[in-house]
Protein backbone atom coordinates (compact mmCIF):
# COMPACT_ATOMS: atom_id res chain seq x y z
CA UNK A 1 0.00 0.00 0.00
CA UNK A 2 2.94 2.26 0.25
CA UNK A 3 3.26 3.25 -3.08
CA UNK A 4 -0.57 3.92 -2.88
CA UNK A 5 -2.28 7.62 -2.18
CA UNK A 6 -6.02 8.27 -0.84
CA UNK A 7 -7.84 11.48 -1.62
CA UNK A 8 -11.18 12.77 -1.36
CA UNK A 9 -13.50 12.36 -4.45
CA UNK A 10 -13.71 14.83 -6.98
CA UNK A 11 -14.91 16.37 -9.62
CA UNK A 12 -14.35 13.86 -13.19
CA UNK A 13 -13.64 10.50 -10.96
CA UNK A 14 -16.70 9.31 -12.22
CA UNK A 15 -15.63 8.78 -15.28
CA UNK A 16 -11.83 8.40 -14.60
CA UNK A 17 -13.38 5.35 -12.66
CA UNK A 18 -15.44 4.36 -15.32
CA UNK A 19 -12.64 3.56 -17.39
CA UNK A 20 -11.28 1.56 -14.74
CA UNK A 21 -14.01 -0.24 -13.63
CA UNK A 22 -15.98 -0.74 -16.96
CA UNK A 23 -19.39 -1.06 -17.48
CA UNK A 24 -21.41 -1.48 -14.42
CA UNK A 25 -22.91 -5.40 -14.04
CA UNK A 26 -26.28 -4.73 -13.39
CA UNK A 27 -28.53 -2.02 -12.91
CA UNK A 28 -27.98 -2.20 -9.20
CA UNK A 29 -24.29 -1.55 -10.01
CA UNK A 30 -25.35 1.50 -11.86
CA UNK A 31 -27.44 2.58 -8.70
CA UNK A 32 -24.35 1.62 -6.74
CA UNK A 33 -21.93 3.91 -8.05
CA UNK A 34 -24.01 6.81 -8.16
CA UNK A 35 -23.05 6.61 -4.39
CA UNK A 36 -19.69 8.21 -4.81
CA UNK A 37 -19.89 11.61 -3.99
CA UNK A 38 -18.14 14.80 -2.24
CA UNK A 39 -17.34 14.34 1.39
CA UNK A 40 -20.11 16.49 3.30
CA UNK A 41 -21.39 16.86 7.01
CA UNK A 42 -25.00 17.44 6.44
CA UNK A 43 -25.52 14.76 5.58
CA UNK A 44 -22.92 12.86 6.40
CA UNK A 45 -20.89 11.09 3.56
CA UNK A 46 -16.88 10.40 3.39
CA UNK A 47 -15.89 9.31 -0.10
CA UNK A 48 -12.39 8.17 -1.07
CA UNK A 49 -10.47 7.48 -3.92
CA UNK A 50 -6.94 5.65 -4.29
CA UNK A 51 -4.67 6.25 -6.98
CA UNK A 52 -1.52 4.50 -8.47
CA UNK A 53 1.10 7.12 -9.79
CA UNK A 54 -2.03 9.84 -10.17
CA UNK A 55 -4.26 6.91 -11.53
CA UNK A 56 -7.37 6.56 -9.70
CA UNK A 57 -8.07 2.42 -9.08
CA UNK A 58 -10.42 2.29 -6.51
CA UNK A 59 -12.73 4.05 -4.53
CA UNK A 60 -15.24 3.98 -1.21
CA UNK A 61 -17.64 5.86 0.63
CA UNK A 62 -19.91 6.10 3.57
CA UNK A 63 -22.94 7.95 4.12
CA UNK A 64 -25.81 8.49 6.63
CA UNK A 65 -29.71 8.19 5.40
CA UNK A 66 -32.09 10.12 6.97
CA UNK A 67 -34.61 7.40 5.94
CA UNK A 68 -32.79 4.47 7.57
CA UNK A 69 -30.51 5.93 10.19
CA UNK A 70 -29.41 3.04 12.43
CA UNK A 71 -26.64 2.23 9.59
CA UNK A 72 -23.86 4.00 7.72
CA UNK A 73 -24.37 3.17 3.65
CA UNK A 74 -21.00 1.69 2.54
CA UNK A 75 -19.60 0.76 -0.88
CA UNK A 76 -16.44 0.34 -2.27
CA UNK A 77 -15.47 -0.83 -5.82
CA UNK A 78 -11.77 -1.80 -7.20
CA UNK A 79 -10.12 -1.93 -10.61
CA UNK A 80 -10.19 -5.93 -11.36
CA UNK A 81 -6.49 -5.94 -11.25
CA UNK A 82 -5.84 -4.96 -8.26
CA UNK A 83 -8.22 -6.82 -6.13
CA UNK A 84 -7.14 -9.62 -3.55
CA UNK A 85 -4.57 -7.11 -2.32
CA UNK A 86 -6.51 -6.20 0.40
CA UNK A 87 -7.04 -2.69 -0.94
CA UNK A 88 -10.57 -2.56 -0.23
CA UNK A 89 -10.34 -3.08 3.38
CA UNK A 90 -7.76 -0.72 3.39
CA UNK A 91 -10.73 2.02 2.11
CA UNK A 92 -12.94 0.49 4.28
CA UNK A 93 -10.59 0.90 7.77
CA UNK A 94 -9.45 4.90 6.30
CA UNK A 95 -13.14 5.29 6.04
CA UNK A 96 -14.56 4.19 9.31
CA UNK A 97 -11.55 6.34 11.15
CA UNK A 98 -13.57 9.53 9.36
CA UNK A 99 -17.05 8.70 11.24
CA UNK A 100 -17.37 10.80 13.74
CA UNK A 101 -18.42 11.07 17.26
CA UNK A 102 -21.87 10.77 17.77
CA UNK A 103 -22.98 9.07 14.15
CA UNK A 104 -23.68 5.41 14.12
CA UNK A 105 -20.25 3.03 13.14
CA UNK A 106 -22.87 0.23 11.81
CA UNK A 107 -22.61 -0.39 8.66
CA UNK A 108 -24.74 -1.44 5.38
CA UNK A 109 -23.73 -2.54 1.71
CA UNK A 110 -25.26 -4.79 -1.14
CA UNK A 111 -24.01 -6.91 -3.56
CA UNK A 112 -26.39 -8.29 -6.51
CA UNK A 113 -26.56 -11.67 -8.65
CA UNK A 114 -27.54 -11.71 -12.17
CA UNK A 115 -27.68 -14.74 -15.07
CA UNK A 116 -23.86 -15.00 -15.76
CA UNK A 117 -22.29 -12.83 -13.00
CA UNK A 118 -20.98 -14.43 -10.06
CA UNK A 119 -20.73 -12.44 -6.52
CA UNK A 120 -18.72 -14.65 -4.58
CA UNK A 121 -15.69 -12.12 -4.16
CA UNK A 122 -18.13 -9.59 -3.18
CA UNK A 123 -19.93 -11.75 -0.07
CA UNK A 124 -16.59 -12.84 0.98
CA UNK A 125 -15.66 -9.13 1.01
CA UNK A 126 -18.42 -8.35 3.21
CA UNK A 127 -17.89 -11.10 5.27
CA UNK A 128 -14.18 -10.55 5.91
CA UNK A 129 -15.56 -7.25 7.22
CA UNK A 130 -17.68 -8.90 9.74
CA UNK A 131 -21.05 -8.10 7.57
CA UNK A 132 -24.05 -10.67 7.96
CA UNK A 133 -26.75 -10.82 5.92
CA UNK A 134 -29.87 -9.31 7.22
CA UNK A 135 -32.26 -9.41 3.91
CA UNK A 136 -32.84 -10.56 0.34
CA UNK A 137 -34.70 -8.73 -2.25
CA UNK A 138 -35.41 -9.96 -6.05
CA UNK A 139 -36.10 -8.57 -9.56
CA UNK A 140 -38.66 -10.34 -10.94
CA UNK A 141 -40.31 -10.52 -14.25
CA UNK A 142 -44.12 -11.96 -14.39
CA UNK A 143 -45.72 -12.88 -17.33
CA UNK A 144 -48.78 -12.17 -18.16
CA UNK A 145 -52.17 -14.39 -17.99
CA UNK A 146 -50.78 -16.47 -14.97
CA UNK A 147 -53.10 -15.23 -12.16
CA UNK A 148 -57.30 -15.18 -12.37
CA UNK A 149 -58.35 -11.69 -12.32
CA UNK A 150 -60.26 -10.56 -9.12
CA UNK A 151 -63.98 -10.12 -9.35
CA UNK A 152 -65.50 -7.17 -8.50
CA UNK A 153 -68.65 -6.39 -6.97
CA UNK A 154 -70.97 -2.73 -6.98
CA UNK A 155 -71.19 -2.92 -3.29
CA UNK A 156 -67.60 -4.80 -2.75
CA UNK A 157 -64.14 -4.78 -4.37
CA UNK A 158 -63.43 -1.76 -6.34
CA UNK A 159 -60.62 -0.71 -8.62
CA UNK A 160 -60.00 2.84 -8.90
CA UNK A 161 -57.13 5.55 -9.98
CA UNK A 162 -55.45 7.76 -7.61
CA UNK A 163 -53.48 10.21 -7.95
CA UNK A 164 -49.82 10.16 -6.79
CA UNK A 165 -50.56 13.33 -4.88
CA UNK A 166 -53.31 12.24 -2.66
CA UNK A 167 -52.93 12.16 0.53
CA UNK A 168 -53.99 9.10 1.42
CA UNK A 169 -52.30 7.41 -0.63
CA UNK A 170 -49.15 9.12 0.67
CA UNK A 171 -50.02 7.87 4.40
CA UNK A 172 -50.60 4.63 3.18
CA UNK A 173 -47.25 4.27 1.61
CA UNK A 174 -45.43 5.52 4.30
CA UNK A 175 -47.06 3.57 6.30
CA UNK A 176 -46.16 0.24 4.00
CA UNK A 177 -42.47 1.42 3.72
CA UNK A 178 -42.08 1.35 7.29
CA UNK A 179 -43.87 -1.47 8.11
CA UNK A 180 -41.58 -4.14 5.49
CA UNK A 181 -38.07 -2.34 6.89
CA UNK A 182 -38.61 -3.34 10.17
CA UNK A 183 -35.02 -4.93 9.25
CA UNK A 184 -33.38 -2.00 8.49
CA UNK A 185 -35.39 0.21 10.51
CA UNK A 186 -36.74 3.41 8.59
CA UNK A 187 -38.57 6.59 9.32
CA UNK A 188 -40.36 7.42 6.50
CA UNK A 189 -42.49 10.70 6.13
CA UNK A 190 -44.94 12.03 3.58
CA UNK A 191 -42.60 14.30 2.70
CA UNK A 192 -39.71 11.47 1.74
CA UNK A 193 -42.54 9.38 0.65
CA UNK A 194 -43.53 11.67 -1.87
CA UNK A 195 -39.36 12.82 -3.21
CA UNK A 196 -38.66 9.57 -3.19
CA UNK A 197 -41.43 7.48 -4.45
CA UNK A 198 -44.27 9.80 -5.77
CA UNK A 199 -43.44 12.63 -7.50
CA UNK A 200 -42.40 13.66 -11.48
CA UNK A 201 -39.00 13.07 -10.47
CA UNK A 202 -39.24 9.81 -9.72
CA UNK A 203 -40.88 9.09 -13.31
CA UNK A 204 -44.14 7.58 -10.95
CA UNK A 205 -46.70 7.60 -13.69
CA UNK A 206 -49.94 6.35 -12.58
CA UNK A 207 -51.72 4.67 -9.29
CA UNK A 208 -54.24 2.13 -9.06
CA UNK A 209 -55.64 1.06 -5.90
CA UNK A 210 -57.67 -2.03 -4.74
CA UNK A 211 -60.38 -1.26 -2.40
CA UNK A 212 -62.66 -3.30 0.01
CA UNK A 213 -65.81 -1.27 -1.27
CA UNK A 214 -66.18 2.44 -3.21
CA UNK A 215 -64.55 5.44 -1.29
CA UNK A 216 -68.05 6.99 -1.76
CA UNK A 217 -69.05 4.50 0.96
CA UNK A 218 -66.22 4.57 3.10
CA UNK A 219 -63.93 1.54 1.41
CA UNK A 220 -60.58 1.75 2.46
CA UNK A 221 -57.21 0.78 0.43
CA UNK A 222 -56.48 -3.32 0.42
CA UNK A 223 -53.39 -2.82 -1.97
CA UNK A 224 -51.92 -0.06 -4.32
CA UNK A 225 -49.66 -0.37 -7.55
CA UNK A 226 -47.58 2.46 -8.76
CA UNK A 227 -46.07 2.39 -11.99
CA UNK A 228 -42.93 4.20 -13.08
CA UNK A 229 -41.07 4.94 -16.70
CA UNK A 230 -39.04 2.13 -17.37
CA UNK A 231 -35.38 2.60 -18.30
CA UNK A 232 -36.21 1.34 -22.35
CA UNK A 233 -39.40 1.56 -24.29
CA UNK A 234 -39.51 -1.83 -24.66
CA UNK A 235 -39.30 -2.89 -21.15
CA UNK A 236 -41.78 -4.55 -18.73
CA UNK A 237 -43.43 -1.80 -16.77
CA UNK A 238 -41.35 -1.26 -13.66
CA UNK A 239 -44.10 -1.33 -10.68
CA UNK A 240 -44.06 -0.95 -6.64
CA UNK A 241 -46.80 -2.88 -5.63
CA UNK A 242 -47.77 -2.65 -1.78
CA UNK A 243 -50.86 -3.54 0.41
CA UNK A 244 -52.58 -1.82 3.25
CA UNK A 245 -50.67 -3.03 6.25
CA UNK A 246 -53.50 -3.20 9.02
CA UNK A 247 -54.07 -6.20 6.89
CA UNK A 248 -53.19 -9.30 8.33
CA UNK A 249 -50.78 -11.80 6.19
CA UNK A 250 -53.95 -13.57 5.86
CA UNK A 251 -56.28 -10.86 5.02
CA UNK A 252 -53.56 -9.23 2.66
CA UNK A 253 -53.08 -12.45 0.31
CA UNK A 254 -56.22 -11.70 -1.76
CA UNK A 255 -55.41 -7.81 -2.53
CA UNK A 256 -51.77 -8.97 -3.45
CA UNK A 257 -52.98 -11.43 -5.86
CA UNK A 258 -55.75 -9.60 -7.28
CA UNK A 259 -53.27 -6.48 -7.51
CA UNK A 260 -51.28 -8.49 -9.60
CA UNK A 261 -53.28 -10.14 -11.24
CA UNK A 262 -54.65 -6.73 -13.15
CA UNK A 263 -51.27 -5.39 -13.07
CA UNK A 264 -49.84 -8.71 -15.69
CA UNK A 265 -52.86 -9.17 -17.51
CA UNK A 266 -51.95 -8.88 -20.79
CA UNK A 267 -48.42 -7.06 -20.55
CA UNK A 268 -45.46 -8.26 -18.07
CA UNK A 269 -44.19 -5.92 -15.16
CA UNK A 270 -41.11 -6.40 -13.06
CA UNK A 271 -41.11 -6.30 -9.54
CA UNK A 272 -38.55 -5.87 -6.64
CA UNK A 273 -39.40 -7.87 -3.79
CA UNK A 274 -37.81 -8.00 -0.65
CA UNK A 275 -38.03 -11.98 1.80
CA UNK A 276 -39.98 -9.30 4.44
CA UNK A 277 -43.10 -9.04 1.87
CA UNK A 278 -43.60 -12.79 2.70
CA UNK A 279 -47.57 -13.04 1.26
CA UNK A 280 -45.78 -11.42 -2.04
CA UNK A 281 -42.26 -13.00 -1.95
CA UNK A 282 -44.13 -16.71 -1.37
CA UNK A 283 -46.64 -16.01 -4.39
CA UNK A 284 -43.30 -15.34 -6.47
CA UNK A 285 -41.90 -18.41 -5.26
CA UNK A 286 -45.16 -20.04 -6.75
CA UNK A 287 -45.34 -18.22 -10.36
CA UNK A 288 -41.39 -18.84 -10.86
CA UNK A 289 -42.07 -22.74 -10.60
CA UNK A 290 -44.82 -22.20 -12.90
CA UNK A 291 -42.45 -20.21 -15.37
CA UNK A 292 -44.90 -17.54 -15.58
CA UNK A 293 -42.23 -15.14 -13.47
CA UNK A 294 -38.79 -14.94 -14.27
CA UNK A 295 -35.99 -13.61 -11.29
CA UNK A 296 -33.57 -12.06 -13.39
CA UNK A 297 -31.41 -10.46 -10.41
CA UNK A 298 -31.00 -11.16 -6.73
CA UNK A 299 -29.46 -8.96 -4.43
CA UNK A 300 -28.17 -9.52 -0.66
CA UNK A 301 -28.12 -6.78 2.09
CA UNK A 302 -25.55 -6.98 4.17
CA UNK A 303 -24.59 -5.42 8.23
CA UNK A 304 -22.53 -5.52 10.55
CA UNK A 305 -25.22 -5.34 13.17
Amino acid sequence: MAELEFRPWSDGDDLALLEIFGDPSSPHAHQDRTMFRANSDTPFVRSLVATDQGIAIAAGVIFASSLHPTRLWLYVEVARDHRRNGLGTELVNRLREMIPAGETTELKARYTRTAGTDAAAAAGFCASLGMKQIQESRDAIIEPGGLALPIFHDDGLTLDDIATGSVELTKLVVDFYNATHQWDPAQMTLGSAQKMLLDDGTGAKGVIVLRDKPKARGGKILSFAISYTPARIDAPADVLLGWNPELSEEESAEPIRGMLAMLAHQHPVKLEVDDSMVVLSSLIDVLATAKQATIISTTTIVATA
